[in-house]
């Protein structure tokens, strides 16, 4: 898919064709729509097929009169059957190719940080000047960050109150799930961060002073995005291990119980095993006897181990 966007008097409009000062648009696009981006634009086509690499990371190339930013940004990932109840999140490469007179973004799918500066959600987006409109896009893609981990730590609260009721194992993978997500993060926003940084020293793009405040904003709401993921992360990690800690007490307390089940049972066992061997001339052979002997021996065993504390 291909679409062109200027906007006008504050306002984000989609155009037919590509004109000076627009944004052109590139979700998962054909051979075709490569083709005729990369000839009418005059672009590099490993700036346009880089972006089109989902294990392409964050970097910043120059070349010529155009530059090319690849920076991660997240996105929603489908759930299995597992942690169907819980969103898990994941990462895609999308370029950012500043060309003479148009931005060009491409990415494998259609995200919200780019649908929502088409729609108009973001306010004073100006495609004609293309520095601050990289940085708008970057600023963008720090705040979905930036809420996605929000989104992430209102999950991990939901499945740990879940948890102090039920511990079961569909819990712990939803854990584990979001525990990815977190790393999928922090690796990528690192890489966001020093891609941002080497902006910044001005050699990629020309700097304005506003533009510059704008960029700096943006590096401020990444690193704060990269510790959050790491303070979460933690928790998560200790949050899962004292889980599996309690899992293997609460086992560990079955097989306890079971024991002493198994030890207490044997006393009637072996009472009626006994009596039950040629010897008729046991006193109490043949009345209920056998069944008291059973009985007391079990109540005397089971206070034994109670006083002893191994029940």
């Amino acid at each position: 898919m291909i679409e062109y966007f200027k906007a006008d008097a504050g306002t984000v409009v989609a155009l037919e064709r590509a004109e000076p000062g627009c944004w052109i648009n590139l979700v998962n696009p054909t051979r075709q729509e490569i083709d005729s981006v990369i000839v009418s634009q005059h672009v590099d086509a490993g700036f346009i097929n880089a972006a089109l690499d989902p294990e392409e990371t964050s970097r910043v190339e120059l070349e010529d009169d155009q530059a090319l930013l690849i920076v991660d940004i997240p996105v929603e990932e489908e759930s299995d059957s597992i942690t169907r109840d819980v969103q898990m999140y994941a990462t895609l490469p999308m370029g950012i190719v500043v060309a003479e007179d148009v931005v060009i973004t491409v990415c494998l799918e259609d995200t919200s940080v780019t649908r929502d500066i088409a729609s108009g959600k973001v306010r004073g987006v100006q495609t004609a000047m293309r520095t601050r409109f990289v940085f708008q896009l970057l600023l963008r893609v720090a705040g979905r960050f930036l809420n996605y981990l929000h989104r992430i730590e209102r999950s991990f609260s939901d499945i740990e109150r879940r948890l102090y009721d039920s511990l079961r194992n569909e819990e712990l993978m939803m854990l584990l799930g979001l525990q990815k997500s977190l790393v999928y993060f922090s690796a990528s926003l690192k890489g966001n961060e020093v891609t941002m940084e080497k902006v910044l020293r001005g050699r990629i793009l020309k700097l304005y002073e506003d533009d510059r405040d704008l960029l700096e904003d943006a590096l401020i709401e990444i690193r704060q995005a990269i510790e959050m993921a790491s303070i979460y992360s933690s928790i998560l990690a200790g949050t899962m291990e004292t889980y599996s800690s309690v899992v293997s007490n609460n086992m560990n307390d079955i097989m306890k119980t079971l024991t002493v089940i198994t030890l207490i049972m044997t006393i009637p066992n072996m009472v009626f095993g006994f009596y039950g061997m040629n010897v008729s001339h046991l006193p109490g052979a043949i009345s209920f006897i056998p069944g008291i002997i059973a009985v007391i021996g079990c109540i005397v065993a089971w206070q034994f181990l109670k006083k002893s504390k191994l029940y």
